[in-house]
């Protein structure tokens, strides 16, 4: 133990005696190891935004659709498959979505429509927050009441105000005009990070009873797709199993895959594998100056036993081992390579909340470094080994020297 606070004494003195010379040799490690902490760090901070705007409009969301094998022998979900889906464990609502286009006009003017016929459990499917009157549900729907739902920016379009609850919209849609109730409000939410909910010139939307739209389109009660929202706490792929083995047992269809699931969670598993290369791959660029730090380091090491030959030389007359001059320039190595990871680290940590910060100001979005105990090891550890790696030729050549050879040379 005395031995290598000897070793690492020694190595101390020696670096600080050529300060200069020591701060460029760590530089390459320094930047190395700084730019993959705030890559590694900038790409988290940007895939827990990512995920947590996807989780607040989807998540646990999953989607079932019938494959074209199914639309050609006519096998379509129905009203009862969507009850039947509905008692099933895990599931806490089911809705159908239709979309067609309309058009309306109020004292504001002309407008394109965009009516989407919903299910009873539209509210908790398009996680709708109410700003006035209520949602339309089970009744509305059963009894195809002409009530309709939209957003307070949608009714300030239409009427120059949001306090339009009991109003009615007249809806023109294949050829036909109905009078729709305004039931409910909703507050418009805002443009996320990497979710948009609006863009300049989209048509207004409002929601109505799928029942409703039967007048319109004469479509009765078969459906191409619906989207359940499971328990969040659950695993989407598990609830998703036990609706398409529900269905497939219903239709008498099993092994013919008329059936087919997507999830919010395979969606944000996609994109986060997605990143995870980009960053991965992003790293590894900025890790290669971590190579050419290292060699740095060798450089170094062997300049410095070209120096101290006489040193060498006088230790090992006077009985140093082996082992002990190697030890001493791995110390060295070692030592330079970790007091560069150190500073590396944390200008890796300033430049993450910096870069996370001038990206938040200048697009208006609001992304956290996502910077880990695991990544910080790990880049501590690796220079570390770059250090020891780098610095073994130099002490083995260092240790090899003949002692008389050594003490021959100037």
């Amino acid at each position: 133990m005395s031995n290598l606070y000897e070793y690492i004494k020694m190595a101390v003195h020696n670096i600080m005696a050529n300060k200069g010379r020591s701060f460029l040799t760590m530089l390459g490690i320094i930047i190395g190891i700084a730019s993959v902490i705030a890559i590694v760090s900038v790409g988290e901070g940007t895939k827990n935004q990512m995920n947590s705007e996807i989780d607040d409009i989807g998540g646990g969301q999953i989607a079932i659709s019938v494959s074209d094998e199914a639309q050609t022998d006519e096998e379509w979900i129905t009203a009862d498959d969507v009850e039947a889906i509905r008692a099933v464990d895990g599931i806490e609502g089911v809705n159908v979505s239709d979309s067609f286009s309309g058009e309306t006009t109020t004292g504001k003017g002309n407008f394109s429509l965009m009516v989407t016929g919903e299910g009873p459990d539209a509210k908790l499917l398009n996680n709708a927050t109410m700003k006035h009157g209520v949602y339309f549900g089970e009744n509305e729907v059963q009894e195809a009441k002409n009530v309709c739902v939209l957003s307070d920016a949608d009714a300030k379009r239409l009427f120059g105000t949001d306090d339009v609850v009991g109003m009615t919209v007249d809806v023109n849609c294949y050829g036909l005009t109905k009078s729709l109730r305004i039931c409910g409000v909703t507050t418009q939410k805002e443009n996320g990070t990497f979710v948009s909910y609006t863009y300049e010139g989209m048509p207004v939307t409002i929601n109505v009873p799928y029942t409703t739209m039967n007048e319109f389109t004469g479509v009765s009660d078969y459906f191409f797709s619906v989207t359940m929202q499971a328990d969040k706490s659950l695993n989407s792929q598990d609830v998703a199993d036990k609706v398409v083995k529900l269905m497939e047992k219903r239709h008498q269809c099993a092994g013919k895959d008329y059936f087919q699931v997507q999830s919010f969670q395979d969606i944000m598993s996609s994109m986060n594998q997605m990143l995870d290369m980009v960053t991965a791959f992003i790293s590894f660029v900025a890790g290669i100056s971590l190579l050419v730090g290292g060699i740095g380091v060798m450089n170094i090491m062997l300049v410095s036993v070209t120096e101290r030959t006489r040193e060498i030389g006088i230790r090992k007359s006077l009985g140093a081992k082996t082992s002990s001059i190697m030890m001493q320039f791995l110390a060295e190595a070692a030592i330079l390579t970790v007091i560069g990871g150190v500073i590396g680290i944390v200008l890796g940590v300033i430049g993450g909340y910096v870069i996370c910060s001038i990206i938040s100001s200048s697009m208006g979005m609001s992304i956290t470094p996502g910077i880990s105990l695991s990544t910080i090891m790990a880049a501590t550890l690796f220079s570390c080994a770059v250090g020891v790696f780098f610095g073994i030729y130099p002490a083995k050549k260092a240790a090899k020297l003949s002692p008389i050879e050594a003490l021959r040379r100037n």
